[in-house]
């Protein structure tokens, strides 16, 4: 399992030199989301495909 300054010099590593500061804080920012997203995930489970159509068919059609 990395860790999250692994994770950052990773990241840092693979965008252009000539990047701003508002790159890499969003960047950041994206990362940061997406491992929360994964560990809710694991916490919390997932849904199915089906759960997922059903529950946005009811969404989409109020």
């Amino acid at each position: 399992m990395s860790t999250t300054k692994h994770d950052v010099e990773r990241l840092l590593n693979k965008l252009p030199e000539n990047c701003s500061v508002e790159d890499i804080q969003y960047h950041l920012y994206v990362l940061d989301k997406v491992r929360r997203g994964l560990e809710d995930a694991q916490v919390n489970g997932t849904f199915s495909q089906e759960e997922v159509e059903s529950r946005l068919a009811k969404w989409l059609t109020e």
